[in-house]
């Protein structure tokens, strides 16, 4: 077959993807049955643009080892082409954006086998075949891989405004990589306008003081052409000078367009009003939007112009929406084609009724040369892009660091240190990286060890020099720590990249990362694509919470546990010491390797604490690996467990000690991973590991949970059990400080855990910040016998109910009554039966009786005077009485007081103020700050 044939054969190609993925998005708007109303979408103008250039690409110029990043709202372009090539189905593309259809953006994990890089709306894919070349030249420097291949990159030019992107480049410019093609789609339309002018001028230096070669394919043959004829040079300054929104509303206007403002502009030259006079409306049209990036030709020629390694930028300039009716208009971006457009649309190629998904329609005589072209690119792509790599031989344990007392972060670096010595199968697959924090990770046993990689050998100085330093940063080719700046994007998208090199290039990498625990958020997106592309590696976040005390609220952790359990593809633990660790590490690597695994997040800590002296047999390793086991075992039946996670294992042990000096039975849970306990019990439900756990405990539990993170990562176990939760955590920005007095101040320091456990008891009453807080001893806490409350809610519930049900007689008084009752009943236990709630006829006491019991009959008065009138001796709120068989505090009754302050705010005593008096009155100030709950 001549070039010119092929080119021909080509360009029939291109118009049949353009049909195919015009088509599809066409049928899945207008033809596809809507149940919600919902637009579809797909972007034909978008599609439109790239079209030369992704046929150009696949069907001429890609490789076996090549692999391409497809612009995301390309995507219909592409499944076009693998339709074409028999790797997609007509009843995916006919689901296209339904579900089990073709997706919207490509997906490696949704669209299967072809797709070599997930894509999305903010740049990432661009950025992921930057570091997917760096993982290449990793592996080649190794002796690892086979045959490279260019990592390519179809990106609109929109995408260009993405700062991960720039952040790249200057990282791939540090690290020299290579074999990496960019083709800027450059059609100068975002989604809500044009673009700015001479925007090419910044993106031609950008790439060049990055080292990077520019090939811009401005002009296709036929304007060329017409640049050398006379009057050219003037045609050729005034497309130059011609501004991108001028442009794009004559590409709209059309042939008419073009010729009335060439006349106006340029028609007095010599030459160029003979031009306009040899072309149509239509073949004028056609010249003046003969871009590079539309011109098979010179697209072909660029491509295959480039023959060495550098990495290489195509500015390709085209016209967004290119054939379409809506070409060029800066509204086309979710633009489609009505019925009728189509209709117009199918005239134009030749396309019969019913032949719309016929691959070949409208070819007439070249679809055997066509046919010929589609078996000749099958053979050249290879029949599978996936690729697979043995797993690497992984320790069944690793030894329990040394060091006592010690933190997770020093563990892990003497785990690393001793991977690094007596295990070197596992070592030498191992690559990690940090974006500026090697050392403060504790990575630098590690990078002495394994050394630092470079494309080119590098000695250090300070060695060199004989000058005393701990790090070694000697840098070769061998090395095995990649040294990142300070872009935690670029972390997340090397981890991406070294993560599916398995799949990429046949040979497996155990990557690992390690970054301060805040600064995952500055990479979150970039973390999340490389999840979704189901990348595999090892995140490792130290330090993390409040334990990085000194440093402020700036370095202070609070949310990531909750990044951690709501990741999909992110598995995550948070031991609270080394041996937990080890069993963790080992098993992650594991993890990272299984076909149903995924990635793990560790949430390690600075934090110095007295390590357990145990033997890590198999039951205790599987209990952690499961998120859970018993520090203390509850006694059967225990109302209370405290549940701690990471690093504050000792102020939760102290409080327990304490509690159980008067409920014995407490329990201890350590949670080693919140994730995937939650994982499993919303899988499993009643059958889950946690709901086991917890089954040890009575019905309806009360938990204390503390976590140095958010509280929210704990506090859904009340709806395993069913029981009360005090959820203890950092849920607002921290300070600067020491670890006492910051946990002291977030209410994570061993007396808030033991009064939250007390609450939940009822042992104590808590002391309030408010006005009005309760009396305080002279050590500053709340007087046993005393609490205060706010009625001030109540008050405002009580309004509302007048005007809302005035006759139901449901008032603040039978909220009050109600909680006293409620809270008896708490101290009674199971036996004090129903409830009956009345109003007594004779004044405003209203009285509670407990029935279906013989042995007593308990009675509760309240006296709604208002409590700021009361004289120095108040009568009581609650009378409790025991007429037949014994006083509940061992006397005839039990008064509960309610006073008022100078501020107004009630307080309520107990008299006489005995244990269960303390715990009647702390009832009630918990029933009543759950008004809601009073109404039910």
């Amino acid at each position: 077959m001549t070039d010119g044939r092929r080119i021909e054969v080509l360009e029939a190609l291109e118009k049949r993807v353009l049909w195919l993925a015009s088509w599809t998005i066409h049928h899945a708007n207008h033809l596809r049955p809507k149940r919600d109303g919902l637009k579809v979408g797909g972007h034909q103008a978008s599609s439109a643009s790239v079209a030369t250039l992704m046929t150009a690409l696949y069907f001429d110029v890609l490789g076996e080892h090549d692999r391409v990043a497809v612009k995301p709202h390309a995507a219909p372009v592409y499944h076009a082409i693998q339709y074409l090539l028999g790797r997609q189905t007509r009843e995916k593309l006919e689901a296209f954006r339904a579900l089990g259809g073709a997706q919207s953006y490509p997906s490696r994990t949704k669209d299967g086998e072809g797709v070599d890089f997930s894509t999305g709306s903010v740049g990432l894919g661009v950025g992921a075949t930057l570091f997917a070349a760096m993982a290449q030249d990793y592996l080649r420097l190794k002796g690892l891989g086979g045959e490279p291949g260019r990592m390519i990159a179809l990106v609109g030019d929109a995408e260009l405004d993405e700062g991960n992107i720039f952040e790249a480049l200057l990282e791939g410019w540090k690290h020299d990589v290579r074999n990496l093609w960019w083709v800027i789609d450059y059609n100068r339309q975002s989604l809500d306008s044009i673009v700015e002018d001479r925007l090419y001028q910044r993106i031609d230096s950008l790439f060049e003081s990055m080292g990077w070669r520019v090939v811009t394919l401005k002009y296709g043959r036929a304007l060329q052409a017409a640049f050398e004829r006379r009057g050219g040079d003037a045609l050729r300054d005034w497309i130059d000078g011609c501004s991108n929104s001028r442009y794009s509303a004559l590409v709209f206007k059309g042939g008419a367009g073009w010729r009335e403002q060439l006349r106006s502009d340029i028609g007095d030259v010599s030459g160029v009003r003979e031009l306009l006079d040899e072309h149509d409306d239509t073949s004028l049209h056609a010249l003046m939007t003969n871009l590079g990036g539309h011109d098979m030709a010179s697209v072909l020629d660029a491509f295959h112009g480039v023959e060495d390694d550098r990495p290489t930028c195509f500015l390709a300039y085209t016209i967004k929406g290119r054939g379409l009716p809506f070409e060029g208009h800066q509204d086309n971006h979710a633009g489609l084609m009505s019925p009728a457009q189509m209709e117009s649309f199918r005239g134009q190629l030749g396309i019969g009724p019913g032949q719309e998904w016929e691959p070949l329609a409208g070819l007439d005589g070249g679809s055997a040369e066509a046919r010929l072209a589609l078996d000749e690119t099958r053979r050249r792509l290879g029949e599978k892009r996936r690729l697979t790599a043995r797993p690497v031989p992984v320790p069944d344990a690793l030894a329990t660091p040394h060091g006592n007392p010690t933190s997770t972060q020093e563990g892990f670096g003497r785990l690393l240190r001793d991977i690094a010595r007596r295990h070197p199968d596992l070592a030498d697959r191992m690559v990690t990286t940090s974006p500026d924090v090697t050392v403060s990770t504790n990575l630098g046993g590690w990078v002495n060890a394994r050394g630092v990689f470079d494309r080119r050998e590098r000695t250090d100085l300070f060695q060199d020099e004989e000058l005393r330093s701990a790090q070694s940063w000697t840098a070769s080719p061998a090395g095995q720590h990649i040294e990142l700046g300070i872009a935690e994007n670029n972390l997340f998208l090397l981890l991406s990249g070294l993560g599916l090199s398995h799949s990429l290039f046949g040979e497996r990498l155990l990557p690992v990362g390690t970054l301060y625990d805040p600064f995952i958020l500055r990479g979150l997106d970039a973390l999340k694509y490389a999840c979704y592309q189901d990348a595999r590696f090892l995140l490792v976040a130290t330090p993390s919470g409040l334990s990085l005390a000194p440093e402020g609220g700036a370095h202070q952790s609070l949310i990531t546990p909750l990044i951690g359990l709501g990741q999909p593809g992110l598995r995550a633990y948070e031991p609270a010491y080394t041996d937990e660790l080890a069993a963790i590490l080992s098993h992650a690597f594991s993890y990272l390797q299984a076909e149903d695994g995924g990635s793990v997040y560790l949430r390690l800590s600075t934090r110095v604490l007295q390590q357990p002296e145990r033997e890590m047999d198999a039951e205790l390793r599987s209990r952690i690996l499961r998120g859970a086991y018993w520090w203390t075992p509850p006694e059967p039946g225990a109302d209370l467990a405290l549940v701690y996670c990471g690093a504050v294992s000792p102020e939760a042990r102290g409080a327990l000690e304490r509690i159980r000096r008067d409920a014995p039975g407490a329990g201890l849970l350590a949670v080693t991973s919140a994730d995937v306990l939650h994982q499993e019990w919303r899988a499993r439900g009643p059958e889950s590991w946690i709901a086991e756990l917890l089954s040890e405990l009575a019905p309806s539990p009360r938990l204390a949970t503390i976590i140095d993170g958010h509280p929210a990562t704990l506090s859904w176990l009340g709806s395993v059990c069913g029981g009360r939760v005090e959820a203890l955590g950092v849920d607002r920005f921290g300070e600067s400080g020491d670890i006492p007095d910051l946990y002291a101040m977030h209410g994570l320091d061993q007396e808030n855990i033991e009064a939250a456990g007390r609450r939940l008891l009822a042992l104590e009453i808590p002391a309030r910040a408010a006005a009005g807080s309760a009396r305080a001893g002279s050590d500053g806490r709340a007087a046993p016998s005393e609490a205060a409350c706010d009625l001030t809610q109540l008050a405002r519930l009580r309004e509302h109910l007048e005007k809302v049900e005035p006759a139901a007689g449901l008032g603040l008084d039978a909220f009050l009554v109600r909680a006293a009752a409620l809270a008896w009943l708490d101290v009674r236990g199971s036996d004090a039966g129903a409830v009956d709630v009345g109003l007594l006829d004779d004044g405003p006491e209203v009285a509670v009786v407990r029935r279906a019991s013989e042995r007593r009959v308990a009675e509760i008065a309240l006296d709604l005077r208002d409590p700021g009138t009361r004289g120095p001796d108040p009568p009581p709120l609650v009378v409790v009485t025991s007429p037949a068989g014994g006083s509940p505090a061992g006397n005839s009754s039990l008064r509960v007081c309610l006073s008022a302050n100078a501020a107004g705010a009630a307080r309520l005593s107990a008299d006489p103020p005995t244990p269960e008096g303390t715990r009647l009155v702390a009832g009630i100030v918990r029933r009543l700050e759950d008004p809601i709950g009073l109404m039910l």
